[in-house]
């Protein structure tokens, strides 16, 4: 079997990690033992990060809805409870994007949760007003 010369592959990946590592401080970005085991953290925390930033994003969605909730009396989850007995269904992308830029039409939407609100809230009978309503 002939001899494999690597020193072409080897140094084409050394220098690939570090490319990748320019910026980084200190030895993380000059030495490739560093430089190799910081790329690896750095991935795990771009991969973990992508998903924790839709996190992110709705935290502030629902920050923003429950401020423009309460400027129309309302605290955040009566307004989406409302919302969801007035048969509206809305994402929270699109009433945090409503809360800021359409305060308007925002207020509509408190209007009909309320509104869906009282419909829920209508008395109901008891068991015993309803077995003498029957006999």
């Amino acid at each position: 079997m002939p001899r494999v010369k690597r020193s072409v592959h080897g140094h084409k990946k050394r220098r690939e990690v570090m490319e990748a590592a320019k910026g980084y401080y200190g030895a993380r970005s000059r030495r490739y033992r560093v430089a190799k085991e910081q790329l690896m953290h750095s991935g795990a925390y771009a991969y973990r990060d992508r998903r924790d930033r839709k996190g992110q994003f709705r935290r502030l969605w629902i920050t923003r809805i429950g401020a423009a909730a309460r400027a129309e009396d309302m605290t955040y989850s009566t307004f989406i409870h409302g919302l969801g007995a007035a048969g509206i269904e809305l994402d929270r992308k699109i009433l945090a994007d409503l809360a800021v830029n359409d305060p308007g039409a925002f207020a509509g939407l408190a209007a009909a949760a309320k509104e869906g609100l009282q419909a829920e809230a209508k008395p109901k009978r008891s068991r015993a007003a309803r077995s003498r309503a029957s006999a």
